[in-house]
């Protein structure tokens, strides 16, 4: 097995066609659909199915990508690790961040290894943990930045929280509840959440029924921090987060802080990696500026009044 084949079979899986594949990769197609049947009679199964809309993995195609990518990640790494440690400021990394590590250590995070590192491309993807495990997994992602997963992750991933949060009402600037000081004093507002949750009902509902109150009344879900924007800015829909979203510069001028008494804790933002295999130069320098612009973050909220995380009775 040949790494410009499993370069090859990757190609084929990810643009759906011979024909596109080839032109990607810069090669001839009779040369490429050689290259998959060499691979396809080495391994002895089919890798594709032709159909009319492309080529689809089958079972034992899809099993094969998924290690050609662990493969060639790995690889990958090894080579700009060396090349970085030669000095060569050049490379990749691949990072996911949530909403809060975007707008809260990001900024700060980037200007800082762009000093360092200017040849270095970076790619950034917005997601939850769950759905880059895999990919975190197979060392094509080299980090994740955002809330503690509700599953602590395996043993083949190092978590390392970075601050501790807490929750705080939002709302657009002149609502109509703006002076509210109780969770009790909002309880019929009308709610929008997040997509933290299977279960929206499920995101609130406990914090209420903890403070002995009834369920909010839900009427959206945001799955983005724009879509956030766009709804607490134009109408009159709270919203419970983090409260490093009340000193995003993205939300001044538009939203609000509810000052209310109940001190509510949310997931801690953590870093996770994998345990077992080191970052490259580049994407450990890149994690060490997430980490030095969270430190402000975790003094703020050790100075705030003593969190206590509510039971549901």
């Amino acid at each position: 097995m040949k790494l410009n084949q499993l370069r090859d079979l990757l190609a084929v899986a990810e643009h759906g066609s011979l024909h596109a594949a080839a032109r990607h990769l810069r090669i001839a197609q009779p040369a490429l659909t050689r290259s998959i049947r060499e691979l396809e009679r080495e391994v002895g199964a089919a890798l594709f199915e032709r159909h009319a809309q492309g080529m689809i993995a089958t079972p034992m195609g899809r099993r094969l990508i998924r290690r050609a990518e662990a493969a060639l990640a790995e690889i990958r790494h090894a080579q700009e690790e060396i090349a970085q440690l030669r000095g060569e400021m050049t490379g990749r990394i691949n990072m996911c961040l949530t909403t809060v590590p975007h707008i809260a250590l990001l900024p700060k995070a980037l200007r800082a290894f762009r000093e360092k590192y200017p040849g270095v491309y970076i790619d950034i993807v917005e997601s939850r943990f769950p759905a880059v495990e895999a990919g975190l997994r197979a060392g094509t992602l080299d980090c994740y930045v955002g809330p503690m997963p509700q599953d602590r992750p395996g043993k083949e991933f190092a978590v390392e929280i970075l601050f501790e949060q807490i929750y705080v009402v939002l709302a657009r600037k002149g609502h109509p509840l703006a002076g509210a000081r109780s969770l009790r004093e909002l309880k019929d507002a009308e709610w929008m959440t997040q997509s933290v949750t299977a279960k929206p009902e499920d995101e609130l509902g406990p914090i209420f029924k903890a403070h002995r109150l009834p369920p909010p009344r839900l009427v959206a879900q945001s799955h983005t921090g724009l879509t956030f924007l766009t709804l607490a800015a134009s109408t009159d829909l709270l919203m419970l987060l983090p409260s490093a979203w009340a000193e995003a510069e993205l939300a001044r001028g538009h939203i609000q802080q509810i000052d209310i008494a109940e001190k509510i804790q949310c997931p801690a933002i953590v870093m996770i990696t994998r345990a077992a295999t080191p970052l490259t130069p580049a994407a450990e320098y890149f994690c060490d500026m997430l980490r030095r612009a969270s430190t402000p973050f975790a003094r703020k909220t050790r100075a705030r009044v003593k969190i206590a995380r509510p039971r549901v009775t």
